[in-house]
């Protein structure tokens, strides 16, 4: 039906009537108008309405020029150069034909195709910014889920130790210079690993010219075990070096210069814990 609808809007049936289309378009709108009513009823209101025109709009033939056809046919084959060369004027108001007006179906067409045009780039841009957030709320997921399975190893691995029988768990406890500090140690004397527990770790926050230093007393001397940060953020356990001895006495954290220190600075002392 919208293509039936586009057929009449074309203008070649106006085209038909003022017998402007070719040989094929001509029989092409026989053919359209003998098998769709709608088409024969748009020709013959097409017909009727240039025909209203016609009439409305015709002007009366001169008497001179009357008589002159009127004696030709009366005649015979009459030349009418043997009547009078008579020019006159014609009377009356004379009402020009209006030009033919442009067939607006192709400039409409391209206005059309224009507007669908800008609505497709439109659509095709909102489309895209969706896909783009769609990417993104992807990406974002995709990091959450890591960080999420991270957290699970993570978690994995910290009942691992909590469940490894080589480990020995020991709660170092604050001194006179941070009473309330305190700091779990994991010791695996077998494995010579060494694990403190951030997420339970209670120390003063260190600034930046200085960092917490873990010892280990072993036959009375003091054994470097790095140096960490207090970090509220941080709930994982984290790895010392490594203790060749399997032997330790003791374990206590001092602050340190950043970077940690060659012996321990002992008016500094946080926390020690004993065996």
């Amino acid at each position: 039906m919208e293509d039936l609808k586009t057929y009449i809007e074309s203008g070649v049936l106006e085209l038909y009537v003022l017998g402007d289309t070719t040989p094929e378009e001509k029989l092409q709108v026989e053919e359209m108008a003998a098998k769709h009513p709608a088409v024969k009823a748009e020709l013959d209101e097409i017909e009727r309405s240039m025909e209203l025109y016609a009439e409305e709009n015709a002007v009366e033939a001169p008497e001179y020029l009357r008589s002159r056809v009127l004696g030709s046919i009366l005649t015979n084959l009459g030349d009418d150069n043997t009547f009078p060369n008579k020019k006159e004027e014609p009377k009356g108001k004379v009402i020009a034909l209006p030009a033919a007006k442009t067939n607006s179906f192709y400039k409409y067409a391209f206005a059309a195709c224009l507007a669908l045009l800008l609505a497709s780039t439109i659509a095709l841009i909102s489309m895209y910014n969706k896909l783009q957030q769609s990417n993104s709320q992807i990406a974002a997921l995709q990091l959450n889920n890591q960080h999420f399975t991270n957290r699970v190893n993570l978690m994995d691995h910290q009942l691992g130790i909590f469940r490894d029988a080589s480990f020995k768990f020991l709660k170092l406890q604050g001194t006179a210079k941070a009473p309330s500090a305190a700091l779990t140690v994991a010791w695996s004397p077998v494995k010579h690993k060494v694990m403190i527990d951030m997420g339970a770790m209670k120390m003063p926050e260190n600034d930046k010219d200085h960092q917490y230093q873990l010892w280990a007393l072993v036959s009375g001397k003091p054994v470097d075990l790095g140096v960490f940060d207090e970090n509220p953020d941080s709930t994982d356990m984290k790895q010392m070096k490594t203790i060749a001895s399997i032997s330790a006495d003791a374990f206590a954290v001092t602050l340190e210069p950043r970077g940690g220190s060659a012996s321990p600075t002992m008016d500094q002392m946080m926390v020690i814990g004993k065996f």
